[in-house]
């Protein structure tokens, strides 16, 4: 009989071990279950994927495996497509007395699309019966939403040459601006396929086969001139952009990985997408909400302090150390986020819940009771409210946090919760004397959450440059969508005048200040 592998030291690794043990019985009871009835219909298959599915969720939560990653999503999709196929051919259910429930109301579709109106007439002319002519005394009207597919159009530019017949002088309208030289791109088809590629995470070889079904050939080496012609377009704009995110008084600071190919070796190295954010609305601000991306190779600290290096004012980050040099020049003041102390405290109570992780949550989720209250007031108004019902909840939370540490394991995850908390605790509560101040930063990772989706799609960036040209695009078309405004609408009248627009009022044309 061989001998069983060792079991883990630790009660974590143990804990982590039973839970699998338990999904691996219940699959083999699935299974059991199966081979008995002969067959594995969609729904025991279901079950079956769901399962393994939490499995492998659970194993993830000690290690971030590529391989495992990869094998989660297989299977999401895999349990999609199942759920998908039971929609298609759906089974009838058991007799059942269904729960009673408001049935939902059909929202009516929109006002502003255009009403294709088709008229449906009886075959017959007149009455079958008696020959008599229809008389109309009502109708019945149903409306379906249809989608009419996009096309490209040819525009002509024509310009006639005029003379005249006394003195042969000639005359001609000068030709007009296109936004790249030499290139027959409109301004439209370019602002589609920027919004497409960034906004909608589409890689250029799939619209390049998106064209070519409509018989239209545009390669991927032509759709990578235009974009990398678009992006050196757009750099003064960027600038201007730039001025406004840093002029004020808070911002909000973040970071992602993304994926860049490494040249020459076929292999792909990680790289960091910063993002700075200005939204005062929460506070009764006036300001327009804006985003700035930065591109950089690695996650240096040299980075962040280069791109903060002549901001003054309050910056909302998360505890990453490379933060640390900017704060220490005194023109930064730090300010914490709650949302990733309570994270750390989330991901514990999902997996193994305790007093300890309820009794945390539930203090936090009164914090932001309160936030919801005041969202949108005056600094003021948010100061004395917080200082009213928010401060004696932190306040017996801090002493509540150094009660418990005696009790637990220096090396225990929960600990390490509390020691997060602690150690970032003047950042935490710098919210509580300033009404300007957020609770968390979720500003700027709601900025980076595109970023996140896009990067499933194309799964890594080709270059250095297309990172920063990513940047220039994600930051126009992330504001441009916190002002509320169509970023291909707005894109296609920025790339229609830029060309030819003076620089010194360049600033004209940001997302808040265009009239579309």
């Amino acid at each position: 009989m061989p001998t069983p592998p060792p079991l883990p030291d630790s009660i974590e690794d143990l804990q982590h071990l039973v839970l699998a043990m338990q999904a691996d019985m219940e699959a083999v009871r699935l299974e059991r279950d199966t081979l008995k009835s002969g067959r594995l219909n969609d729904k025991q298959e279901i079950e079956r994927l769901t399962l393994l599915l939490a499995k492998l969720q659970r194993l993830l939560f000690g290690q971030k495996s590529e391989k495992l990653v990869r094998q989660i999503e297989q299977l999401e999709l895999e349990l999609e497509e199942l759920h998908i196929k039971q929609g298609d051919h759906p089974v009838q259910p058991e007799p059942v007395t269904p729960p009673t429930r408001t049935a939902p109301v059909r929202k009516p579709l929109p006002e502003h699309l255009p009403r294709d109106i088709q008229e449906h007439l009886p075959q017959a002319c007149c009455c079958p019966d008696c020959g008599g002519a229809w008389q109309r005394i009502g109708e019945d009207v149903s409306e379906v939403l249809d989608y009419v597919p996009a096309s490209l159009r040819v525009v002509r530019h024509v310009r006639p040459r005029f003379s005249c017949r006394q003195c042969d002088r000639m005359a001609q309208a000068p030709a007009p601006s296109r936004p790249l030289a030499r290139s027959y791109a409109g301004a439209g088809l370019l602002s589609h396929i920027m919004v497409s590629k960034y906004l909608d995470h589409l890689p250029l070889y799939r619209q390049s086969q998106m064209w070519e079904r409509e018989h239209v050939s545009l390669s991927q080496s032509t759709l990578g001139d235009w974009v990398g012609g678009v992006h050196q377009l757009l750099r003064p704009l960027i600038n201007a952009l730039h001025q406004h995110v840093f002029s004020a008084r808070k911002l909000h600071a973040d970071d992602t990985p993304i994926a860049v190919l490494a040249p020459g070796s076929g292999k792909t190295r990680q790289a960091r997408l910063w993002v700075y954010a200005r939204d005062d609305r929460p506070s009764g601000g006036t300001q327009p909400p804006a985003v700035w991306f930065r591109y950089s190779p690695d996650r240096k600290g040299i980075h962040p302090q280069t791109h903060l290096k002549n901001f003054e004012g309050i910056l909302q980050a998360d505890a990453y150390a490379g933060y640390n040099e900017v704060y220490r020049t005194g023109q930064v003041t730090q300010a914490g986020c709650w949302a990733h102390a309570r994270r750390k405290f989330h991901d514990i109570h999902v997996h193994r819940p305790s007093d300890i992780t309820h009794h945390v949550l539930t203090q936090i989720g009164r914090l932001y009771e309160i936030e919801a209250g005041i969202r949108g007031s005056p600094p003021l108004t948010r100061q004395a409210e917080r200082q009213d019902k928010s401060w004696p909840i932190v306040l017996a939370l801090h002493e509540w946090f150094m009660q418990q540490l005696p009790t637990l394991s220096r090396k225990s995850v929960t600990s390490d919760a509390i020691q997060y908390a602690l150690n970032q605790w003047q950042a935490l509560t710098r919210y509580l004397d300033d009404g300007e101040i957020e609770i968390d930063n979720n500003a700027a990772e709601r900025a980076l959450r595109g970023v996140a989706v896009g990067r499933k799609n194309y799964l890594f960036l080709g270059s250095d440059a297309g990172g920063e040209r990513a940047a220039t695009l994600y930051s126009l078309l992330g504001t441009a969508k916190l002002n509320g405004i169509n970023p291909e609408a707005y894109l296609r009248h920025v790339l229609s005048v830029i060309a030819d627009y003076p620089v010194n009022r360049i600033d004209e044309l940001l997302p808040w200040r265009v009239q579309l």
